[in-house]
């Protein structure tokens, strides 16, 4: 198996990157067992949001943004699944090539756009379903939409008794304009409108929102107040970044989009952290970016995260990352005498809070 895994990467980096990502998604779909799925361990298990997650590690959203291969995904043994991100109506996004690989950082900067088929499509696809296991639906606008808000209430509305939770995308950089819902008077309409859409039908799924990374200290401290006072469920930190400090492929930087990967893990663990400290002990978090191994994982925690995703590691460790990194999650509770992972959380959220951002 692990031969194989191996051979299979340069295979995939030979093709150009969106390619390679459907021919990783035809992989999943195919049924053949890519990677070992790791056992299950109680200590891994976290309850959060009124959802018992069996382990803390989940695929971020964008992957699999119409929900083809969710239960493929937990196969591998991730804890959780977060397809998406889906709009209303089906939309090409931008223009190709739109995903660029910087291979000597480990990133990759995305400028997709929202590209997907829509909530019908969507939505057809999970009532065909039969699988369990926590599946997550992420949210967004279509780029032309007259109300973005609008957008959003019919995302909850097709998908808060079809989804495990519902996440309120609003942090990708690759829709003009966008980002501004995260501005304080803005976000707090849109929370009010998307938790009315909630009520109306009458389900209980948990909404999360996602959040850049790329955000002052200001625009913590609103979001912060809008979160707290209209009682979401959860906060996401962070999605892709507008930042190239520290890049070692500075051609590739150049191009337009969001970047992932490695180079965001200290951004994003920094503003995990500060949101941490506003938001306190008992605010759901899941941290996202650059995690690509156990310690990077176990970092993520200790800064404040009850869950970690990842996405861009995986396309350069492969499928058997996440049985990887769950395993060894669970070897380091067993070594350190942990009743559960959770336990490390917070260890270092101070010093992450303060760390001096470029």
């Amino acid at each position: 198996m692990f031969s194989l895994l191996k051979l299979g990467q340069p295979l995939l980096f030979a093709l150009d990157p969106e390619r390679a990502h459907h021919v990783s998604i035809a992989a999943l779909k195919s049924g053949v067992p890519l990677a070992s799925c790791p056992k299950a361990d109680p200590k891994l298990a976290v309850d959060l949001a009124g959802l018992r997650f069996p382990n803390p590690l989940g695929m971020a959203a964008g992957y699999d943004k119409n929900g083809e291969v969710p239960d493929a995904l937990l196969r591998l043994g991730f804890g959780f699944a977060e397809i998406g991100t889906v709009t209303p109506l089906p939309q090409q996004g931008n223009p190709k090539p739109r995903i660029f690989r910087l291979m000597s950082d480990r990133a990759v900067i995305n400028r997709l756009g929202f590209n997907n088929e829509g909530h019908a499509a969507l939505a057809e696809r999970l009532a065909r379903r039969r699988g369990g296991g926590i599946v997550g639906v992420n949210i967004g606008a279509n780029k032309d939409s007259d109300d973005r808000i609008r957008d959003y209430e019919a995302g909850v509305r097709a998908f808060a008794k079809k989804a495990s939770y519902l996440t309120v995308n609003i942090s990708s950089p690759n829709t003009p304009g966008l980002r501004a819902l995260q501005s304080r008077e803005t976000l707090g309409e849109l929370l009010a409108r998307v938790l009315a859409a909630r009520a109306e039908t009458g389900a209980a799924t948990p909404v999360f929102l996602k959040i850049a990374p790329d955000l002052v200290d200001a625009d913590l401290d609103d979001i912060a107040a809008e979160l707290l006072g209209q009682r979401l469920d959860g906060l996401i930190v962070s999605n892709t970044t507008l930042s190239r400090t520290g890049l070692q492929d500075s051609r590739t930087a150049q191009e337009a989009g969001g970047l992932s990967g490695r180079p965001l893990f200290r951004r994003s663990t920094a503003m995990l952290a500060r949101m941490r400290r506003r938001l306190g002990s008992d605010f759901p978090l899941i941290g996202v970016g650059g995690i690509d191994s156990v310690e990077s994982a176990l970092e993520k925690i200790r800064a404040g995260a009850d869950l970690v995703q990842l996405y861009t590691g995986m396309i350069y460790a492969g499928p058997g990352l996440p049985g990887e990194i769950v395993t060894g999650l669970s070897r380091h509770a067993a070594k350190e005498g942990l009743a559960s992972i959770r336990d490390i959380r917070d260890d270092a959220t101070e010093r992450w809070a303060s760390t001096k951002l470029d």
